[in-house]
């Protein structure tokens, strides 16, 4: 059978069953969960995009969708022992050409698993410039980071509950062509949703509005994706910067990631002792927890450190960055002021390789090769006793 009519099966069958609408529309039992991920490797991987990509938009379009750099760059993931990816999408790319987006998801899921790694896919978020647009995306800013990422949805949709309808045919459109898929690991949802965007605080006006609008729209978007029959699971990561008296009450919006969440995820850049303090507060909740954020060398948050401390808690861990490109995320967050046009930082913020493959530093190569392998070693040692 020719890939493309597996593929076209694959979707018919998947858009039958999302169209009956799950009964199982409540977040997994812990039971569940933690079934699910005894199955799986230690989780080990990047928030990838292609070095050749500024933004969420600039991989998926047509016009710029390379699978040939994916492939080759998905190549260095496998061998330095990573088998997941976090991976963004975005709803614009869904309503003018819905097929093609599934196209080109379906091939990028074949060349991920290709080399052997689970992508984590996401659906939403709140970062950076709140006013994407299709179409040709501006070339990079010179030394400022991430200087082309966009927000999905962007402000206008986000404002205006006259577009949920259009963001629902896109999440559901999208888990109704792979909710049988097992070469996707989850879904996360939304990234830090209750990131108020532009710097304008979350005490103004338009960071008020922005997270009513968020606290109305997340818990939607959980019931989408069960509505949809996604037999992967789902998670919303909490991200705020750690409170050292761990009194801080949660916010609405972290109470929602944390009740409808299948599997926990959290961000940390920060130093290990902080790392470690946030895994044993989740532990709290008895659910598995992958760190879908971390890396910033410069402020503390390293593989050296953070690494170890994940092996010995079970915690999944995917590192904001994996080749430098486009985004510009070596240069460290506030780049901006001033740019970094005239040398580069002393120590990368983000990221693990040049763009022709050369690690930016061989001994955290080393180090994810040597902790992935003995990890696979036990994993292949329970799985021999449970049989």
């Amino acid at each position: 059978m020719s890939a493309r009519k597996a593929f076209v099966l694959v979707c018919a069958a998947a858009l039958m069953c999302g169209s009956r609408a799950s009964a199982d529309t409540q977040p997994w039992s812990v039971e569940k969960a933690n079934a699910w991920y005894a199955k799986q490797r230690w989780l080990v991987g990047s928030n990838y995009i292609p070095a050749d990509a500024i933004n969420q938009l600039e991989m998926w379009q047509q016009e710029t969708f390379n699978p040939a750099q994916i492939d080759k760059e998905l190549g260095w993931a496998e061998a330095t022992g990573m088998n997941t990816m976090r991976v963004f999408l975005h709803d614009k790319l869904w309503a003018p050409d819905s097929l093609g987006f599934k196209r080109r998801i379906d091939q990028f899921l074949g060349l991920a698993a290709k080399h052997k790694i689970k992508p984590l896919l996401v659906f939403f978020d709140s970062c950076w410039d709140p006013d994407p647009k299709l179409g040709r995306q501006h070339p990079p800013v010179p030394g400022v980071h991430n200087s082309g990422w966009v927000q999905s949805p962007g402000r206008a949709a986000l404002a205006d509950p006259a577009h949920y309808p259009e963001l629902k045919a896109y999440v559901q459109g999208v888990i109704g062509a792979f909710a049988q898929d097992d070469r996707i690991l989850g879904w996360d949802v939304w990234n830090e949703p209750d990131n108020v965007s532009g710097g304008t605080g979350e005490n103004s006006p338009a960071g008020r509005a922005q997270l009513a609008a968020v606290t109305t729209l997340l818990p939607q978007v959980f019931a989408w994706a069960r509505e949809a029959g996604a037999s992967q699971p789902l998670t919303s990561g909490v991200w705020q910067p750690d409170d050292p008296s761990a009194k801080r009450p949660l916010n609405a919006v972290e109470r929602l990631q944390l009740e409808q969440s299948d599997f926990i995820t959290f961000h940390v850049y920060d130093w290990p002792e902080i790392f470690e303090r946030k895994v044993k507060q989740l532990q709290a909740h008895g659910r598995p927890i992958i760190c879908t954020e971390y890396l910033a060398r410069d402020v503390g948050s390293t593989f050296d450190t953070s690494l170890p401390i994940a092996r010995k808690y079970n915690v999944g861990m995917i590192n904001w960055g994996f080749v430098v490109g486009k985004t510009q995320t070596n240069l460290p967050w506030n780049s901006s002021q001033p740019p970094y046009t005239q040398s580069q930082p002393s120590v990368w913020h983000h990221d693990l390789f040049h763009a022709d493959g050369k690690p930016y530093r061989q001994a955290e190569i080393d180090q994810l090769r040597e902790l992935t392998s003995l990890a696979q070693k036990e994993f292949e040692k329970k799985n021999r006793r449970r049989r």
